[in-house]
């Protein structure tokens, strides 16, 4: 590979007919293998704390930090790259999307805009919302409840208040207030369910613990972009992050995240391979999460110049 390449474009403009082909290759087969892993760990998880098993206090943290990162593979659902048949991306996005509060169509509109301004102050709607820049806005952001309000405020707008966005083509509007409608009444016939049978394996087996996992997520997603320039080159704006095994199948592989930006299309089981042909181009590569937040803490830590 040629040392030159300075941006995502030439970098896969560099790659062979052969290469690509290779690169973008879906499966149904990877796809359902590591979904129904994940279901599997779910289960697990789920029993042990049904059962009240040595631990379990413990074990209903890591339960639900395997539901929150659902998230991940809501995200590749709506790249239509988890699996080659387009319905399974589709439905098993919605169950995802169910399960963490946040309206699956909406949300491809507003992710699919991420990637085309990927850190365009002016265009990417991930920028809307503040970016933690001291300590107490770093704590608050990491507890979750900001992103928990987003995600309940965005259904209900979408439901009643028919919103604009910029990012959401007009001809999907009627899509997205409906898909609003179906999550509300779906939440409340749950709750009048829970309630008339006393269902509490719904406050411990769903609603408790995705408040517990949720600030494990926003550890992980801020490193996808924190501290990156805002610039187009996706090799620049983009982080990849070196993990351990257990963390790259729970977020589908998205640690190499400057790689998914820099080439979408690559499925969550090649990313690896496709990290080896561009790792010596990417920009920002951290040593695991918490290399990422020590200097982040240090960051803001540090005191600021009044102007």
């Amino acid at each position: 590979m040629d040392n030159t390449i300075l941006d995502h474009k030439q970098l896969i403009a560099s790659l062979s007919d052969e290469q690509r082909l290779s690169f973008t290759q879906k499966s149904d087969l990877y796809g359902l293998l590591h979904f129904l892993s994940h279901v599997f760990a779910l289960a697990l998880t789920s029993t042990w704390i049904i059962n009240a098993w040595v631990g379990w206090q413990a074990v209903l943290v890591l339960h639900g930090i395997m539901l929150v990162f659902l998230f991940t593979l809501l995200h590749e659902t709506v790249h239509f790259t988890v699996f080659k048949t387009a319905k399974l991306n589709t439905m098993i996005g919605w169950l995802c999307a169910f399960i963490i509060l946040l309206p699956p169509n909406w949300f491809r509109y507003f992710h699919l805009a991420h990637h085309r301004h990927t850190h365009d102050p002016e265009k990417d709607p991930e920028l809307e919302g503040d970016k933690p820049e001291t300590l107490g806005a770093f704590w608050w952001t990491i507890s979750g409840i900001p992103i928990w309000w987003f995600h309940l405020m965005t259904i209900f707008k979408n439901a009643v208040l028919n919103p604009s966005y910029d990012y959401v083509p007009p001809s999907a509007f009627k899509k997205v207030k409906q898909e609003a409608w179906v999550m509300l009444s779906g939440y409340g016939m749950i709750i009048m369910l829970g309630v008339a049978f006393k269902l509490n394996f719904l406050l411990w087996l769903w609603l408790l613990p995705i408040l517990l996992g949720q600030p494990f997520l926003r550890l992980y997603l801020m490193a996808e972009h924190g501290r990156c320039p805002n610039v187009a080159n996706m090799l620049e704006n983009t982080r990849t992050t070196y993990t351990n095994a257990f963390v790259r199948w729970l977020a589908w592989n998205m640690p190499y995240h400057t790689e998914h930006h820099a080439y979408p299309s690559v499925p969550f089981h090649q990313l690896p391979k496709f990290h080896q042909v561009a790792k010596e181009h990417l920009q920002h590569i951290e040593n695991g999460y918490s290399e990422f937040h020590k200097k982040t803490v240090q960051i803001l830590s540090e005191p600021r110049e009044q102007s």
